[in-house]
């Protein structure tokens, strides 16, 4: 699977060729979770509607949900001003966390603003 040429020529990569994707949820506002993704993934993301991402210390790509059953239906996509980020508005089921939580961004808060 390739992707368009028109959205691939918009995006900036690291050396690696990865760019980074921010899963945000649709029903709250909530990010959820970053990963990495490169051409290919993003292609397979744009095709299905499953998050699809590229695991740089497996060298695979993984989608969301394949094993663990946490699923993301992916609603929209976004390209960021530099064109090094997407972000990806999506239904999560079940946890979006590799730890089990529903947010990645759920442990420590390192300013609120109540400080």
């Amino acid at each position: 699977m390739s992707l368009d040429p028109t959205i691939a020529a918009k995006l900036e990569r690291n050396d690696a060729g990865l760019f980074s994707a921010v899963a945000q949820e649709k029903s709250t506002g909530a990010v959820l979770m970053v990963a990495w993704m490169d051409d290919e993934a993003l292609a397979r993301t744009l095709a299905t509607r499953k998050g699809t991402y590229y695991s740089r210390s497996r060298q695979q790509y993984w989608v969301k949900g394949e094993t663990s059953g946490h699923t993301q239906y992916v609603h929209e996509v976004r390209l960021d001003c530099d064109g090094d980020s997407i972000l990806l508005i999506v239904d999560q089921e079940g946890a979006a966390c590799h730890t089990g939580t529903h947010t990645c961004f759920d442990t420590e808060v390192l300013l609120s603003p109540e400080d």
